[in-house]
């Protein structure tokens, strides 16, 4: 479990990709001493299982699965050395929950599609995501949205894009800094929305079961 509440970035220092899944190398120096080998940790918002730790970087197994659905193999934007990632460790009990159930089950990704400053010297940016057709029944105006680990304020929402206005702190303290137009971003919905929609359809199943056919 997460919050969505980005305190550490690190930098890919390596990634290699099979048709069986692959493993990522992150360099993260304002975490050493702090990881453990089995531990979790969210990279931009995909939970991975710590598999070694080599002084200061760590280095993490991606599963068939998570190569498909994250941007560690998306074109146009995937991960490549060098990428600024966020980092966050899991949600411990007594820790401030400043951001929003995050479980680091990544559901589909998305594509910048603005990144600009409001006015000139604001240091505050206007932050558009095109989300894919079958993610935008999460979407709720002024609810949480998880992009690359971040929880976000969904600001406007126009059936594909949702607009998200930026802090400078956020910006500042995550890969945001490092977006373009047309990056791949990792997207998770807010999972009460997820089993609201569960509930409901359960429903409305069990009713059309339970209509007498003549």
């Amino acid at each position: 479990m997460f919050t969505g509440i980005i305190e550490h970035v690190g930098i890919v220092d390596a990634l290699e990709l099979t048709a069986a899944g692959g493993r990522v190398t992150i360099h993260a120096p304002s975490l050493s001493g702090a990881l453990a080998v089995s531990k979790s940790i969210a990279v931009n918002g995909c939970c991975l299982t710590i598999a070694e730790i080599h002084g200061d970087k760590f280095s993490a197994d991606l599963s068939a699965e998570t190569v498909n659905k994250t941007t560690f193999g998306a074109t146009g934007g995937e991960l490549k050395k060098g990428a600024c990632v966020n980092l966050e460790q899991p949600l411990t009990a007594g820790k401030e929950f400043g951001g929003h159930f995050v479980l680091g089950h990544v559901d589909d990704i998305g594509r910048v599609v603005e990144l600009q400053e409001e006015s000139l010297g604001s240091n505050s940016w206007n932050f558009g995501v095109e989300v894919p057709l079958q993610f935008a029944r999460y979407i709720v105006p002024k609810g949480s949205i998880t992009v690359d680990g971040i929880s976000l304020t969904v600001a406007s929402w126009d059936g594909r894009v949702a607009e998200i206005a930026v802090i400078p702190f956020t910006y500042e303290h995550t890969n945001l800094r490092d977006r373009k137009v047309g990056d791949a971003v990792n997207l998770e919905a807010d999972v009460l929305g997820k089993y609201v929609e569960r509930y409901l359809e359960e429903r409305e199943k069990n009713a059309r079961a339970s209509i007498p056919r003549t």
